[in-house]
């Protein structure tokens, strides 16, 4: 990844950083045997998140050529059903090529999950990374994760 815009400090704790929001509920397929939601459904909250934000923030325009180069989740605390959960979404930093997104999951104000996503947009061709269009930039720029 190319050197990324300036940086800001990201809590990923901190409900206010984030700049798009979506609300699931929690099903009871999502248990896992011990009676929590299950580390596979809080990555499904995530991915949900990622997809609101692309749809609501980027459009249909720039649904192809972008893949996850990596997804880091830290789980910090139990989830239970039934219930519903926000996931807070929003941009880290911006390189050449690539984006990285900080996303939360919170039931209410406890933050039960916080990722880091970076994606890379590819020429679907060549498969090769190419450079963010300046109109995708900006749609990034204005979705910057605010300090704390």
């Amino acid at each position: 990844m190319a050197e990324a815009s300036e940086a800001k400090p990201f809590d990923g704790k901190n409900r206010a950083v984030y700049a798009d929001w979506t609300r699931h509920t929690i099903r009871y397929r999502d248990l896992d045997p011990n009676d929590h939601v299950n580390n596979g459904s809080i990555n499904q909250f995530f991915e949900d998140g990622r997809v609101h934000f692309r749809n609501a923030r980027m459009g249909a325009a720039t649904l192809t050529g972008f893949a996850i180069a990596r997804f880091d989740a830290t789980y910090l605390s139990v989830l239970n059903y039934p219930g519903e959960v926000d996931i807070g979404t929003g941009v880290i930093r911006i390189g050449r090529s690539s984006y990285v997104l900080g996303q939360g999951v919170f039931s209410g104000e406890r933050c039960i999950a916080t990722a880091e996503v970076v994606t890379v947009l590819f020429d679907p061709a060549t498969s090769k990374s190419r450079p963010l269009p300046d109109e995708l930039r900006a749609v990034l720029e204005g979705a910057l994760i605010r300090a704390s």
